[in-house]
């Protein structure tokens, strides 16, 4: 437990909660406290979803005054932290579900680029601004947005630094869905918690199918995808599915 995010869990489902007041900024605690939550989550049998979410702001940035006098050896150091955290967030092997409320810029969108799915608040605010300080995107925002809402929509977003309203992200892909501010956590707590009595093995697989894939060609991405395919039959949660189908009876799965 950190002291600016922690982990809260029932019933399958655990919470990365950021609470850095006032706008939860990323300076570098909370990095290394998103990251150490992130391993926690991906190592804990019992949790099957994850939501990221930061309260009435979901992450305004990274912490520009802790970064501003950084001379170049400190901060090529320091990156490998930044990117480190949001790798640890990618690599939850369960469904993480970003809950955006607020502003979600410059570090903030890169951390909901990391989940594999986006809820926000009408009101939520979105964008990559590092190019009005001088710099660009340094912890994935150059690379999963592109990836995520195709690269022409990605360099207007990075060129510009303007920030995205919570209808636009949805229209360009960046979000995929928009409820009313007040929903937005139990909305993403009810998506996850679908996937609380589902087959842990093959949503880890499928996720690193998708997620592998992307990074090749097809022909490498099909043998990922195979791979994982052949491996899950392995698995008592396979044979449990299976059955049930046979059966018509609803299947019990264990994460085995």
């Amino acid at each position: 437990m950190g002291e600016f995010v922690r982990v809260e869990a029932a019933d399958g489902v655990a919470t990365i909660r950021l609470d850095r007041p006032k706008m939860n900024a990323l300076n570098r605690q909370v990095q290394l406290e998103i990251a150490e939550c992130a391993r926690q989550v991906d190592a804990d049998p019992d949790v099957r979803a994850v939501v990221v979410y930061g309260g009435r702001v979901f992450a305004a940035g990274a912490d520009v005054k802790e970064m501003a006098d950084m001379p170049y050896a400190e901060m090529a150091a320091h990156s490998e932290v930044l990117q480190d955290c949001f790798t640890a967030v990618a690599g939850i092997g369960k469904p993480v579900i970003a809950a955006v409320t607020g502003y979600a810029l410059g570090g903030g969108c890169e951390l909901a680029l990391c989940a594999d799915i986006r809820i926000a608040g009408e009101s939520a605010k979105l964008g990559q601004p590092e190019i009005l300080l001088g710099i660009i995107p340094g912890a994935g925002g150059t690379q999963r947005l592109p990836r995520l809402i195709g690269p022409s929509r990605a360099k207007d977003l990075i060129f510009t630094g303007r920030h995205v309203s919570a209808d636009e992200a949805l229209r360009i892909g960046l979000v995929d869905r928009v409820v009313p501010d007040d929903d937005v956590y139990p909305e993403a707590l009810a998506y996850a918690a679908r996937f609380a009595g589902g087959p842990a093995l093959a949503l880890r697989a499928a996720k690193k199918a998708i997620d592998h894939g992307l990074e090749t060609d097809l022909g490498t991405g099909l043998e990922i995808e195979r791979l994982q395919f052949a491996g899950l039959f392995a698995t008592d949660d396979a044979r449990a599915g299976m059955r049930a189908f046979a059966d018509r009876s609803k299947a019990e799965f264990t994460g085995r």
